[in-house]
């Protein structure tokens, strides 16, 4: 989610320049083992001096040679120079980062909260992914067409803004997603394993812990939709029962103006219970939602043309719901 926005780093340019300094002085030690290798090898070729008047070196002069040829190697900076290639590639990586200007930041964030807001109006998050990742090709899009326009007119400072907005959008979405404080959780597809056989009855089950009371109006197998109250990504309850009364305490102490708890969901399986959405839901979450009109989302089992669409969803709906009438 959009953490808020993002704020200039003013040492970014300090830690640079001692990145700097120390590569300079990389590149002086590295000049100095090269010379010291030219001198030895010099000095090995005034010792040991190549023959052309078909005389043969002695067996004593080859093993000298032999010798000198592995000081020589062994005494190759192999993991300074390795350093150095690590430290120029850093060098360039931090010179090349995401440089907007911070009205151009403040801009997209507003752009991202607003699109965020709206998305979670309408209580499906499956769309959010979907959504962000239209708004960041539009807005390429939107660059690239103006560098065009821009183009014939001497705007050099708007081309140079656009040119990085398309590079942040279209190579560096990520290192610009972390400045502006903009973060999504990773997918996980929550899979649930059915392995009975076609035409097998569903046992009767029973729900763990105490019973549920009738004023709870439980359905098994059924998901109901509504805007949250409370996310029980984060919200846990012992038993089925335990969730419905948090409901009504909910409901009951609600404040002038807040939301009324009279929709409840709990997942009542130790595997987890699907959802479409981007987030593992697992055993015991407790989903508290309202709705003007109560309606389900999904019932008993999930149809075969949402499974050709949803590959991962299990036959039977895994969730119990209810919903309740709040005391005045």
């Amino acid at each position: 989610m959009a953490r808020g926005g993002g704020e200039y780093n003013g040492g970014g340019g300090v830690l640079l320049s001692y990145k700097r300094i120390t590569l300079l002085v990389c590149l002086i030690n590295i000049l100095i083992a090269l010379f010291v290798l030219r001198f030895l090898y010099a000095s090995s070729l005034h010792i040991f001096p190549n023959h052309d008047n078909g005389v043969k070196n002695t067996a004593d002069e080859i093993r000298r040679m032999e010798e000198s040829v592995r000081i020589r190697r062994s005494k190759e900076p192999v993991e300074l120079v390795r350093l150095v290639k690590k430290m120029k590639h850093d060098v360039a990586i931090a010179e090349s980062s995401v440089e907007l200007s911070p009205y151009v930041k403040g801009k997209l964030i507003d752009e991202i909260l607003e699109l965020l807001r709206r998305v979670e109006e309408k209580s499906n998050v499956t769309l959010l992914r979907e959504a962000v990742e239209t708004w960041r090709i539009d807005k390429l899009k939107e660059a690239k067409e103006l560098i065009q326009e821009q183009n014939g007119v001497n705007s050099t400072v708007i081309l140079e803004e656009a040119g990085m907005l398309v590079r942040a959008l279209e190579l560096e979405w990520d290192v610009l997603s972390e400045e502006i404080g903009f973060w999504l959780p990773a997918e996980v597809n929550n899979e649930v394993h059915d392995d009975k056989p076609e035409g097998e009855e569903e046992p009767e089950e029973i729900l763990a812990g105490r019973p549920v009371p009738a004023v709870c109006n439980a359905e098994l197998h059924t998901d109901y939709g509504g805007a949250a109250v409370r996310w029980g990504l984060t919200h846990h309850k012992e038993s089925a029962a335990d969730c419905c009364q948090a409901c009504l305490d909910q409901a009951k102490h609600a404040k002038p103006g807040e939301m009324r708890c009279n929709i409840w969901v709990y997942c009542p399986s130790e595997f987890g219970c699907y959802s479409p959405d981007i987030y593992q839901h697992k055993h015991q979450e407790c989903w508290l939602k309202y709705a003007e009109q109560p309606k389900e989302n999904f019932k008993d089992r999930y149809s075969e043309s949402y499974r050709k669409n949803h590959p991962k969803a299990p036959t039977i709906v895994p969730w119990v719901s209810g919903v309740v009438t709040p005391s005045a």
